[in-house]
């Protein structure tokens, strides 16, 4: 394969996870609300529930549409590793917050207000999304799936 077309190849995946974040990303927001707002759900109930609703979203986009090609494993092992890809990349986030924060704080002498947390925020998501990305590619979809055996088909004798 050559140079140029593992690149488009890479561009394509790439395209499709970013797809299927941005829908998880809305369906949580659509649960969450609809848990919260309109059923009357506790807050940290419906963010848990409205999160591992997105997340079942984003393992079977990922595995049906990004990675469709890809997965050596048996389901079961892809699926725990997705959950644990997911809670390590959940830590790293929430770990690069706390000590970004921490850090602007530290270099502005003062509290970091809301826009050096935002910053912070999203340079932590950045930093997740591609390590989620490379992780769910070599690890979690890693190889090529086999093909599923082609089903006799009956004959008929008259």
């Amino acid at each position: 394969m050559s140079q140029h077309a593992r690149w488009r190849r890479i561009a394509g995946l790439g395209a499709r996870f970013l797809t299927v974040g941005a829908v998880s990303t809305l369906i949580e927001i659509v649960v969450f609300n609809l848990l919260y707002l309109v059923l009357g759900v506790d807050l940290v109930a419906s963010k848990v529930i409205a999160s591992l609703v997105a997340l079942v979203n984003a393992y079977l986009g990922n595995r049906e549409w990004t990675f469709r090609d890809r997965g050596g494993h048996t389901r079961a092992m892809e699926i725990t590793l997705f959950v644990i890809v997911n809670a390590a990349c959940t830590a790293l986030g929430a770990l690069i917050v706390w000590v970004g924060v921490l850090a602007a704080s530290a270099l502005l002498g003062r509290e970091a207000g809301p826009f050096a947390v935002n910053i912070v925020n999203l340079a932590s998501i950045i930093v997740v999304v591609m390590l989620r990305f490379l992780l769910y590619h070599y690890v979690v979809f890693r190889g090529v799936r086999k093909p599923k055996a082609a089903q006799p088909t009956p004959t008929h004798t008259a």
